[in-house]
């Protein structure tokens, strides 16, 4: 049995929830998110708490026990306290702005970089420009825009020049002078 999948998901005061066929919607203080869960999975509130449950116990309906659930719980936390990911740009005259819904980054290359931020993300930098944070209510899409704008300029292991998530380490290398 799925550990993950039999743990009920508290809604907060403030989100509301509703399921209707396969669907499910989350309205909350900071936006609403709708999911479209698979037509077999069951999944029912009760008392301020969402449950999920399977139809039988194939490990296909197992698997996508706990996937439900957790895509619901975080659509739950989305919308009542939201997501966030920091980046952090390493490198001599390496910077981003924001230009409306633009991000502008000046990382080496002949050219600033110009990314379009999503609609339902935000992102802010620092006073020195060396730090993004880009924050949203859907956890998937976060994600994805913080690795979208990392694979920008990745970090090389030599000196750490790139651009890397706030938590993440860099193995560094010798390089050519240290072999000796």
């Amino acid at each position: 049995m799925s550990r993950i999948g039999k743990k009920a998901i508290d809604i907060p005061a403030g989100v509301t929830a509703n399921v209707e066929k396969n669907r499910v919607t989350v309205k909350g203080p900071l936006g609403e998110l709708s999911w479209e869960f698979h037509p077999k999975m069951i999944v029912k509130t009760v008392d301020n708490k969402i449950a999920v449950e399977r139809p039988m116990d194939q490990r296909y309906y197992r698997a996508l026990h706990g996937l439900t659930r957790s895509i619901i719980a975080n659509m739950v936390t989305g919308v009542s306290r939201g997501y966030e990911k920091s980046l952090d740009i390493e490198g001599i005259g390496f910077k981003a702005q924001i230009q409306g819904k633009k991000l502008i980054l000046t990382l080496g290359y002949s050219h600033p970089v110009e990314f379009e931020l999503p609609k339902n993300i935000d992102a802010a930098v620092d006073p020195k420009q060396t730090r993004i944070t880009i924050k949203g209510i859907d956890k998937q899409l976060v994600g994805q825009v913080a690795a979208d704008i990392r694979a920008i300029k990745k970090p090389e292991p030599y000196k750490g020049k790139g651009i890397r998530y706030t938590t993440e380490t860099i193995k560094r290398k010798e390089g050519k002078a240290g072999k000796k």
